[in-house]
């Protein structure tokens, strides 16, 4: 959420810096509502301040044994405006956290204007493979070494599913389980939160209430919850309502979780597979830290996402997005791409991002700052590490041979037991 100050002491900055993401803002009527809300409390203490001279003469006066009617009536008179203000107020406040609350965030002032038209490849990761055989896509190769059944899933569950099987379950959690202790070598603390969340969790992450339909909803529950779209709307939560010491931060924390998104895609020809569906695994990164260390923080879990996927020996690329592209709560965004050979086109396996002090805002998370003695807003900051329905497809493409097997990664060797070639099974 953006600061309303911020709005009311730069509103054509804040206007041109919305523009960016192409989101027109009039803050007119907004902050006529803020002056008239700061009137009516400023009238309301003037009330209170005369109804508390007014008590204070009542005791006198029944001292003096001289009548208090007039004052009790004032008194009551007083307290109908009183009442009267604090309604209005209350209904101004609504309508002010409302417009505020669906605002975006500000993009960094370096981003681009506009959408993914205008992102920049910053870095490239290795060579595209060459291959001197007909290569297959990783749909027939995932079905020819019988790691994927997509028709029983779809029989379970229907389109935008997949289900891994034997070689493949193993790939999937030997995947997991090499993210998980690559973020363990760095420190960073392991998370397993629920998948079912309330709707301030949403909130304060900045999906609700712009992305309210693109979750799944439990139908029953009061209050309203939903199944998770990412880990990342669970972390940001983790520190909700709280007061953090500086000397504690930053933070880091990573999560694997199932996602669940019910915008699962259109099932074009480059979104068939598992390039795209309602159910995927994705590890995540996180961190709470200080405004004056966030730039540094962005940078490390940009670097621990690219070291991921390096060294899986991945060709791949990464690209800082627009500032349309970026999604509605952060200010900045780099996407890590993975090269899917049969599709000629990279695919973001993850997108690390800051957000700032905007989902701070929503959740009202601070840190004690050791100078001031001040509460200040944390800035918060997410990157996957990674996600794994894209890896797979990358993988078995990259690294296939001509007789129609699979190179696995060296680092996912142990964690298959010693595995290093997945084979075509027999029919």
């Amino acid at each position: 959420m953006l600061d309303i100050n911020l709005i009311r002491n730069n509103p054509e900055k804040v206007r041109k810096a919305l523009l960016k993401k192409n989101w027109d803002a009039d803050f007119t009527i907004l902050i006529k509502k803020f002056d008239e809300k700061k009137d009516l409390i400023k009238k309301n203490d003037e009330l209170k301040a005369e109804k508390n001279k007014l008590s204070a003469q009542v005791p006198v006066l029944k001292k003096e044994g001289k009548s208090t009617e007039k004052i009790f009536e004032t008194v009551k008179n007083i307290n109908s405006e009183i009442e009267h203000y604090d309604s209005i107020i209350k209904q101004l406040n609504d309508e002010i956290f409302e417009y505020v609350s669906a605002l975006p965030n500000i993009p960094d002032d370096d981003l681009a204007d506009g959408g993914k038209e205008n992102n920049k490849t910053i870095r490239t990761f290795g060579k595209k493979p060459q291959f001197d055989f007909e290569a297959k896509n990783h749909i027939d190769l995932c079905e020819n070494l019988g790691l994927i059944d997509y028709s029983r899933a779809a029989k379970l569950s229907g389109k935008g599913t997949w289900m891994y099987t034997g070689d493949g379950a193993r790939l999937e959690w030997a995947l997991l389980n090499f993210f998980i202790g690559e973020h363990l070598k760095d420190e960073y603390k392991f998370i397993l939160p629920p998948h079912i969340l309330n709707y301030e969790s949403g909130f304060v992450a900045g999906q609700f209430p712009k992305f309210e339909k693109d979750v799944f909803w439990l139908e029953g529950t009061e209050p309203k919850k939903f199944i998770l779209p990412t880990a990342e709307t669970a972390l940001v939560n983790f520190h909700r309502d709280e007061i953090l010491n500086e000397n504690e931060l930053p933070k880091k924390y990573f999560a694997y979780t199932p996602c669940y998104r019910c915008e699962a895609g259109s099932y074009r020809t480059e979104e068939r597979g598992m390039i795209r569906g309602y159910q995927f695994n994705k590890v995540e990164i996180f961190q709470y830290t200080t405004p004056e260390k966030s730039d540094e923080a962005f940078e490390e879990l940009v670097k621990k996402a690219e070291s991921l996927a390096e060294k899986l020996g991945l060709h791949f690329q990464t690209s800082k997005l627009a500032a349309a592209d970026c999604s509605h709560s952060m200010s900045r965004t780099y996407d890590i791409e993975v090269w899917i050979p049969s599709m000629e086109i990279y695919k973001e396996v993850s997108s690390a991002s800051n957000a700032r002090d905007y989902q701070a805002r929503r959740g009202n998370i601070r840190f004690k700052d050791n100078k001031t003695g001040k509460s200040r807003f944390c800035h918060i900051l997410n990157a996957s590490g990674l996600a794994t329905a894209r890896i797979i497809p990358a993988i078995v493409e990259q690294f296939q041979n001509k007789d129609g097997s699979v190179n696995i990664p060296d680092v996912l060797v142990p964690f298959m037991n010693g595995q290093n070639v997945l084979s075509p099974i027999k029919k």
